[in-house]
């Protein structure tokens, strides 16, 4: 999450965020706070785009799109889960925030009216130290010309097991794997990473991105990309301009 928007949520939920070493990790919380608040009093979720309190059986989420930049949608759990390296996430509450996270793609779409194609359409999770708030969000943003051109070249390469992508991405060497379409509704990719190829894992450590297959792959589903460093940003996919659009993806 980039400085901007930490400025730009600041004013968009108008409170101070919560009392912490460094408050601007908690701004996101507090803007979780206030939708939840919204939608339990009111039934109205603003500044979220969407709010699902979750029942008994599956965990609440919200989507909130970033204050500034109209394609770039982060999806939140509504408990507290600091990020990626969390162990709740290994289990269940992982793949119903993933789903979550898939579902809320239109909303990235859907703000250019047709000129955005599905495999344009990135996630992301940082790393402890690549991330900027304590509280996992999943960004949801167009990709890079350069990224999804390099999928293109090579996505149909990649197998259900990791392997290094071909050719570094945003700058950095990505392992790949392919999530077979009958496996994505039940995938959970939290849990996948501690099969990272590389020693001992460390989730703080780790980011990853995502991205549907390309028409005509004769395996459908999706692409992970993961790889290990101390500041690792998978968001360095992402274009928050989305030049893709722009340029007719």
């Amino acid at each position: 999450m980039r400085r901007a928007l930490l400025v730009a949520l600041v004013v968009a939920v108008s409170m101070p965020a919560s009392a912490a070493p460094d408050p601007s990790r908690d701004v996101l919380w507090a803007a979780l706070k206030t939708c939840v608040l919204a939608k339990r009093i009111a039934n109205r979720t603003f500044p979220c785009l969407s709010v699902d309190l979750g029942d008994t059986d599956r965990p609440g989420s919200a989507v909130l799109r970033a204050p500034g930049e109209p394609t770039h949608i982060v999806v939140m759990p509504t408990d507290t889960v600091a990020g990626l390296e969390a162990p709740v996430l290994r289990g269940p509450s992982g793949i119903a925030y993933w789903r979550a996270a898939l579902a809320a793609r239109p909303f990235v779409s859907d703000v250019l009216k047709g000129r955005l194609t599905p495999e344009a359409v990135g996630l992301a999770v940082n790393s402890a130290r690549g991330r900027s708030q304590d509280q996992l969000h999943i960004h949801l943003d167009c990709l890079r010309p350069s990224v999804l051109a390099a999928l293109k070249a090579h996505g149909r390469q990649i197998r259900t097991t990791w392997s290094r992508f071909p050719v570094p991405l945003a700058g950095d060497r990505y392992f790949a794997l392919r999530v077979p379409e009958a496996e994505v509704a039940r995938f959970n990719p939290f849990a996948v990473l501690y099969t990272l190829p590389g020693g001992r894992p460390n989730l703080h450590r780790t980011s990853f991105a995502a991205v549907a297959t390309l028409p005509g792959d004769p395996e459908p589903g999706l692409l992970l990309l993961a790889y290990r460093v101390p500041s690792a940003s998978a968001e360095d996919v992402m274009d928050h301009s989305c030049t893709v659009a722009n340029r007719g993806a």
